[in-house]
This record gives C-alpha cells, sequence and structure tokens, in this order.
C-alpha cells in the first residue's frame, strides 16, 4: 500500500505546475463578445420501440402529439391515439460565437416524461429559442443515445443514460445574433481564474507585442484594450495578433481532494510548514450469533431462538508521532507525506487535519 502511495503522490509532483505554465492568451482568458448563447425547445421524439412515455403518466406527450398531426393535417381525437413509440423532450444547444445562417450545431436530447429509452429515435422539427424569446435555430434528426436498458420479468439491466441522447450537427441556425464586433473600440479581456500578478504579465505582454501601449489592467479579473487612439485598428485582425502570445500565468496554491475516488492533485507552489501528525484507527465489531435452544425429551418446554451477542474493540497502532519537516518545493511537501505511510483515504484526513491546523499554505478544495 505504502509504494501505491509513493507512486501515485510521486506522479503530481513531477507534473507541470498550472501556476508556472506558459500558455497562449486566448487560453487564459475571454474576449468580450466572443461568447455562446444558450439555446432551449421543447419537441417530441418518435419511432421508439415500446420505450416512449406512458400517455396516462404524461398527458403533455399526447397533446403535442395531436396538435402535430392536426398541424400535418391528419385529423385524430386523443381517445383514438395510444402510441408507445413517442416521447416528450427537451432540447438544449449552444449557438456558438459568431454563428452565421445556415450553420449547423449540435444538440442534446433529455426526456421529461418516463419514457424507457431514447435510442432508435427521431427528434421532430423543435424551434430552438434563446433567454429574449426569439427562435435563433431548428433541430431535427436522429438521436443517439448514450445507455440501453433491459428489462425481464423479476430482473433489470441499465448501462449509461438511455433517457439522454445527442444529435450531431442537428440543429440548423435560423438567425443570427446582432453584434458589429468590428465597430468595438474597447475590448475587455475577462481572464478566467483571476489574479493580479497574471493580469499584470497579460498588460505587459500585449503591450511589448508590436502593437502599442493599448492593454491596461483594471482589476484582477479584467484587463482592456482601448482602440481609440487608431481608427483604421481592425479588432479582429488584432485579436488574432495578440491572442497566441504566450503568458506565464500565476495564481493562488490549491490542494483538491476527491473523497469519492480517494484522488490528491497538489500544485506547484504547495508548502507545508514544520508540523508532528499522529494517526491511527479505531475498528467498533458487534456479532449477533442466533443459537436454538430446546428442552430435554420428554419434558415440558419448548424450543425458542436466543441470540448470544459479542463486541470486540480493536486499535490499530497507526504511525505513532511522525514529523513532516518545514518544506520549500512540491518534491519536499511529497516527501514529507511519503514518509507518513498510511493509505491516501487516510491522507486526505492527515492534510485536512495540517490546514486546520495552520499548516498547510494553500486553498483546500474537497469535492
Amino acid at each position: 500500500m505504502r509504494i501505491l502511495i509513493i507512486l501515485a503522490l510521486s506522479l503530481f509532483a513531477y507534473l507541470p505546475g498550472a501556476n508556472a505554465a506558459s500558455v497562449r492568451l486566448k487560453d487564459v482568458v475571454v474576449f468580450d463578445g466572443v461568447r455562446g448563447n444558450d439555446l432551449v425547445g421543447y419537441g417530441l421524439v418518435v419511432g421508439l420501440n415500446g420505450t416512449g412515455d406512458s400517455l396516462r403518466n404524461a398527458p403533455y406527450t399526447e397533446d403535442m402529439m395531436v396538435t402535430l398531426l392536426e398541424r400535418l393535417g391528419v385529423n385524430v381525437s386523443s381517445d383514438q391515439f395510444r402510441p408507445k413509440n413517442v416521447a416528450a423532450v427537451m432540447v438544449t444547444a449552444v449557438l456558438p460565437p459568431f454563428a452565421r445562417a445556415g450553420s449547423q450545431v449540435d444538440v442534446t436530447v433529455s426526456a421529461i416524461g418516463d419514457a424507457d429509452s431514447l435510442m432508435g429515435g427521431t427528434l421532430i422539427m423543435t424551434p430552438l429559442s434563446a433567454a429574449d424569446g426569439d427562435v435563433y435555430a431548428v433541430a431535427q434528426g436522429s438521436v443517439i443515445a448514450g445507455g440501453v436498458a433491459v428489462k425481464a420479468e423479476n430482473a433489470a439491466v441499465v448501462q449509461g443514460v438511455p433517457t439522454a441522447g445527442a444529435i450531431p450537427s442537428g440543429a440548423r441556425v435560423e438567425r443570427e445574433v446582432n453584434f458589429d464586433f468590428s465597430t468595438l473600440r474597447n475590448i475587455r479581456l475577462a481572464l478566467k481564474q483571476p489574479d493580479f500578478t497574471t493580469a499584470s504579465r497579460i498588460e505587459r505582454v500585449v503591450n511589448g507585442s508590436g502593437v502599442g501601449r493599448i492593454a491596461e489592467m483594471v482589476d484582477a479579473g479584467t484587463v482592456v484594450l482601448d482602440l481609440s487612439g487608431s481608427t483604421n485598428v481592425n479588432p479582429a485582425r488584432l485579436l488574432s495578433r495578440i491572442e497566441n502570445l504566450t503568458v506565464e500565468t500565476d495564481g493562488k496554491a490549491r490542494v483538491v481532494v476527491d473523497h469519492r475516488s480517494g484522488t490528491i492533485v497538489m500544485g506547484e507552489d504547495v508548502r507545508v510548514s514544520r508540523v508532528a501528525v499522529s494517526q491511527g484507527n479505531l475498528t467498533l465489531r458487534v456479532q449477533e450469533v442466533p443459537q436454538v435452544s430446546q428442552p430435554n425429551p420428554f419434558a415440558d418446554g419448548e424450543t425458542v431462538v436466543v441470540t448470544q451477542g459479542a463486541a470486540e474493540i480493536t486499535e490499530e497502532p497507526g504511525i505513532g508521532f511522525a514529523e513532516v519537516q518545514g518544506s520549500s518545493s512540491l518534491s519536499d511537501v511529497v516527501e514529507g507525506l511519503n514518509a507518513l505511510g498510511v493509505s491516501p483515504r487516510d491522507l486526505i484526513d492527515i492534510l485536512k487535519a495540517i490546514h486546520a491546523a495552520g499548516a498547510l499554505h494553500a486553498d483546500l478544495i474537497v469535492n
């Protein structure tokens, strides 16, 4: 077990530090106006093999199907219509920035009724609206489900999520977002991870790239490009020049812990002060054993079941007090934690205790 811990922590020790990496400007900032817009719609998936909504529990599916057929010129009453191959779904998509009419985007389809599976179904023409209520795209196509469900009389097997799926390039853009990027005279660069040091470095790199002193740091999360001094500058061409500039990012030291998988990830700048750690496990085990008590032959009495219990407390010796020396690098931190010789889940508890003691100089994020 100790060898496994050493290998796992050593892997994190020699990964490139996220805080000292030189990355492209386009990977650390979001350009003002260059963003997607969420779309949503309500539609029907047909052609299911008996795995659709039960209309008794989902009457809205029946109402929508009858309305659709009437719109196509087919008159049918709800009493005569009891299909099992139709499911009501919510359709979502993201309209990319600068998407033009006629371009296609991917959509996600999710059942909202009691359908068992969307596998093999076809989404009928569904308008997709944005937050302003206008329709920007129309979706239609065959659904690719992400799982499968099989049922028997006394057993059922479900793999993945059969009630959700995707349609690659399933929506066609019908309306463009009214946004003239070429008229912008001030462009904001929003940092994905706000940090004063990183913002200052972005300002210095942009101003030193030969485009002039147009960048100004406003706060930890914003750098503004001022184009008002030159009327003949094309904002799109300017961004194409600076978006591939490399910037050395910075940020707070972090330790990320995932309790479910026992994963521990440490940033390069994590430091631990000199601290002593003691850790041990206490196990309480209670057992109940049923025993049958019978009377002697030809004696008065009856057979009864008597339960006998036993309790046991076991305490493992643990590691005693182990000293973790003050560390000046991530390698020193890993070496000190490896010296504790505990399992990954015990190591998570130790890290939380070290953080509570004020000896872990990093943000501890527990998922």
